[in-house]
C-alpha cells in the first residue's frame, strides 16, 4: 500500500511587512470579516500582530480579537481555547449553581486556583439587570467573569495580558461617565431646613441692622435661600423685621 503524500495547505499568513499591508487592505474590503475590521486595515494589521504573539493564525485572530472602545481584547471562548491548548495548563473546570459561577484552574507545578462571580458581585458592580446580555443571559455572563478572573490571574503569560472582551464591554466609556456626571449635576440640590431657633437668635440683630440701613429683608432672604430651605412662615417673619413706614417716620420725628 503506497503512502499518500500530503501537500502543504494554502495559507494567507503574511511573511513580511509588505505582504501584511496588502493582506490588511484585501481583508478590509471584504464583507465576511467582522464589522470591527471592515474598511479598517490598520485594525487588521494590529489584530494579526496580536494573533501572532498569541499563536493564532491571521483569520483566527480576526475572529477571536474584538476591538471594544478602541481596546483590543479576546472573546471568552478564545481565551479558554488558548489556555487549554497550552502545555502549562492541567485543567479548567467551570460550574454554576444558579447564583454563583466558579472557575477552577490548575497550572502545571502549582496548586489549583478558584475564582467565582455571583449575582451579589454583579449587583455591586452595577451589572445585575443591566440592559443587554446581563439581563438576557446572566448565567453566561457570570461564567465569563469567573473565567476571566481565573485565567488572567493564573495564565497571564499565555494570554499576553489581553483582557476578555465580555469584561471590557461592561467598562463604562468616557461618554457614559460624562453623561452620568451631567445627570448628577442636573439633579436639584436638597438644602437643609433653616432652624427656627436660629431665626429667633438672629431676629433682634437683623432688626437693628435693617433699621440702620445696613441690610434689608430681601438681602437676608437671598443669602439664606442659597444655603437653606426657608418656609413661607419664616420668610414672613424676616420681612416683618423691617419697620413700618409710619413707625420709621415717627421714630425719626
Amino acid at each position: 500500500m503506497s503512502e499518500l503524500s500530503i501537500k502543504p495547505t494554502f495559507s494567507l499568513a503574511p511573511q513580511n511587512i509588505d505582504e501584511a499591508l496588502k493582506f490588511a487592505d484585501y481583508l478590509a474590503n471584504s464583507d465576511i470579516v467582522p464589522k470591527d475590521f471592515q474598511k479598517k486595515p490598520a485594525n487588521i494589521l494590529v489584530a494579526v500582530q496580536w494573533g501572532m504573539e498569541l499563536g493564532l493564525q491571521p483569520m483566527q485572530a480576526m475572529q477571536s480579537i474584538a476591538v471594544i472602545n478602541g481596546r483590543p481584547s479576546l472573546w471568552g471562548d478564545a481565551v479558554i481555547a488558548l489556555v487549554r491548548s497550552s502545555p502549562l495548563c492541567e485543567y479548567v473546570y467551570e460550574t454554576d449553581d444558579g447564583e454563583t459561577a466558579s472557575c477552577r484552574v490548575k497550572r502545571v507545578g502549582e496548586d489549583e486556583q478558584t475564582r467565582t462571580f455571583s449575582m451579589n458581585d454583579a449587583q455591586q458592580a452595577g451589572l445585575k439587570g443591566k440592559q443587554g446580555p446581563w439581563a438576557q443571559y446572566p448565567k453566561r455572563m457570570r461564567q465569563m467573569r469567573a473565567r476571566s478572573f481565573a485565567l488572567r490571574d493564573v495564565f497571564p503569560d499565555v494570554l499576553r495580558g489581553m483582557p476578555m472582551a465580555e469584561e471590557v464591554q461592561d467598562i463604562p466609556t468616557e461618554r457614559e461617565l460624562n453623561q452620568t456626571h451631567a445627570r448628577k449635576a442636573e439633579e436639584p440640590k436638597v438644602l437643609p431646613a433653616y432652624p427656627d431657633s436660629k431665626l429667633d437668635e438672629n431676629a433682634d440683630k437683623w432688626r437693628a441692622m435693617i433699621a440702620a440701613s445696613r441690610t434689608s429683608p430681601e438681602h437676608l432672604l437671598t443669602n439664606l435661600v442659597s444655603k437653606y430651605t426657608v418656609t413661607p412662615e419664616q420668610e414672613e417673619r424676616i420681612r416683618a423685621l423691617a419697620p413700618i413706614e409710619g413707625e420709621a417716620t415717627n421714630e425719626s420725628a
